[in-house]
């Protein structure tokens, strides 16, 4: 075992020692040290009981014969980080919970792990940290909130997204303050991670395509007790894992990754994904090309209309058939590898034997898909020669194709406030710049001013484009993670106000309408803006990150 380098011999007595001093008996001491990695905490709603998943886990370790060792990392929300500085801080947190979770398993010499998280940073967090260190690992998420009812409509289905889009319509005037009370107080009625298609449910129902998570890992309710036998199962499992010497880079292998990637595009996941399996990938030793994205988007048809794209919900997608119902829809087809291995010890093909689809309207037979192509496309062009990113199972048919005067700002909040003061109009392209990994820092998730464009019933008729990122909340012509970003001298920083800009989604390209003579002209004259912050963590993070087309990994 990898943990007698800290426990066995003579010359260990004083490391057992402070293991006893921590509670563990000689029996412990002696099994499989099997690291819990919790985010739990009292802020993200996500998050706050993840005690019980832990609880659970560790009956599980214990059950199989192995000890259980808890340790803590930090989970930022981005809804409540949303739309001030605070988002700045979500996306380098990721770095930060990889690297905690390293330090802990390595110094303490653990055998194992279990990974538990929910919400969008610390998935992916925790993702890198499992192929960094490659020994066992399994992860069971803390499961998606329940979708709230419209006190006016109780038929209708509301969530965090119907929250931020009805700001917008009471600046408009078509909702009253007091029907905006009601959506806030329904729209988040569990704990959970937001109960849409968002990022934190894309990159849990991902971990659980790419092999990582047990069946329901993505989709089971957060306050269903099936997620709590679910953790048992995980904490049993691992033993497992480390008895059969299964390590993450037997599971990441490239098939595993295109299935991930097959996934993502039948379910319509977050713009988001694109960013983290680019780092899982480079942890894993893998480059992500984003023309990959395109093809594999070409074959794969859009089978799940989910929030916010949709009107389903994950709790319907669970109760559809799950992550094994969609993987079987496509594996029947032909269209995913069921020869990798998985957490299970079993390959795909084993798992999905007692998969089936329970409802064919929330998970769509490939005949008969929301859309022939999948949910995510990457655009190139010479306003975003290393691609941007664009969730086109959102975007209403008219915007696919698109043309109009750019509307230029130089951040998040200036771009809002204009929304809200009305002086958007239809057929813009609203700029935001200087809101990249670098340039942010941090890449700061934009659902204010989006949701807003929405909310302003501007969502059909104006795009959004920046180098910074989304909400999976998003919905409409947003385009994101344009690279290169404005503060690595990219196209987009010399974008004027009045510019043409011409996007077209389904011929995977974006144009900015101005002769390369002049672009030439622009960036001679162009110097990048002080940073936005000069000292602590984001200050050393944004001379390290790498760009978004690299999964704005950090440099070596």
């Amino acid at each position: 075992m990898k943990s007698d380098i800290a426990k066995q011999g003579i010359g260990r007595a004083p490391h057992r020692a402070l293991l006893k001093a921590a509670g563990y008996t000689d029996d412990e001491i002696r099994r499989p040290l099997i690291g819990i990695a919790n985010s739990v905490n009292t802020v993200v709603p996500g998050h706050t009981h993840l005690n019980q998943i832990s609880e659970a886990v560790k009956a599980g370790i214990y059950m199989a014969g192995g000890t259980p060792v808890e340790f803590g990392t930090i989970g930022v929300c981005d809804g409540i980080a949303m739309g001030h500085e605070g988002m700045k801080y979500s996306l380098g947190s990721r770095e930060l919970i990889a690297d905690s979770i390293e330090i802990m398993a390595t110094a303490h010499a653990f055998d194992a792990l279990v990974l538990i998280p929910n919400c969008d940073k610390i998935v992916p967090g925790m993702l890198m940290a499992a192929a960094r260190l490659d020994i066992p690992a399994i992860f069971i998420s803390g499961g998606p909130m329940l979708a709230g009812r419209n006190p006016q409509n109780p038929s209708e289905k509301v969530d965090l997204i119907s929250v931020f889009e009805s700001v917008g319509k009471v600046r408009r005037g078509v909702m009253s303050e007091q029907e905006l009370c009601g959506i806030e107080d329904a729209a988040c009625p569990t704990c959970g991670s937001c109960s849409g298609m968002f990022t934190a449910n894309s990159m849990n129902c991902l971990t659980e395509a790419i092999g990582l998570g047990l069946a329901g890992n993505g989709t089971i309710p957060a306050v269903m007790s099936a997620r709590i036998r679910l953790a048992k199962q995980a904490g049993i499992q691992i033993v497992a894992l480390h008895e059969q010497g299964i390590v993450p880079s037997r599971i990441l292998t490239h098939d595993a990754f295109e299935n991930a990637l097959c996934v993502d595009m039948a379910l319509g996941c977050s713009t988001n994904t694109v960013l983290h399996i680019a780092a899982l990938a480079h942890e894993a030793g893998m480059a992500l090309d984003l023309n990959r994205i395109n093809d594999i988007s070409n074959r794969i048809p859009h089978l799940c209309s989910l929030s916010p794209g949709g009107a389903h919900h994950i709790e319907d997608l669970q109760n559809a058939g799950g992550i094994g119902g969609v993987m079987k829809t496509l594996a029947e087809a032909g269209l995913i590898d069921t020869s990798c291995l998985t957490v299970t010890g079993k390959s795909i093909k084993d798992n999905l034997a007692a998969a089936r689809v329970i409802d064919d309207e929330v998970i769509r037979p490939v005949d008969r898909a929301h859309h022939r192509v999948g949910g995510l496309a990457v655009l190139f062009g010479n306003l975003a020669p290393s691609g941007c990113v664009v969730k086109q199972s959102a975007v209403v048919d008219k915007m696919m194709q698109h043309e109009g005067p750019a509307r230029v700002f130089d951040s998040e909040e200036d771009a809002t406030e204009a929304i809200m003061d009305g002086q958007i109009n239809k057929g813009d392209v609203v700029v935001i710049r200087y809101e990249g990994p670098m340039g942010g820092p941090g890449m700061r998730e934009m659902l204010t001013p989006t949701s807003a464009i929405a909310g302003m019933g501007l969502d059909a008729d104006v795009a959004l484009i920046t180098d910074g990122r989304f909400s999976g909340g998003t919905r409409g012509a947003a385009i994101g993670h344009v690279s290169p970003e404005a503060m690595q001298k990219g196209p987009i920083a010399v974008v004027k106000e009045g510019d043409i800009i011409a996007i077209d989604i389904a011929g995977k390209s974006i144009a900015l309408k101005v002769d390369e003579k002049e672009l030439q002209k622009r960036f001679s004259a162009w110097q990048a803006p002080a940073p936005k912050i000069t000292k602590g963590y984001m200050a050393r993070y944004a001379k390290q990150v790498t760009s978004a087309d690299k999964g704005a990994v950090l440099k070596g």
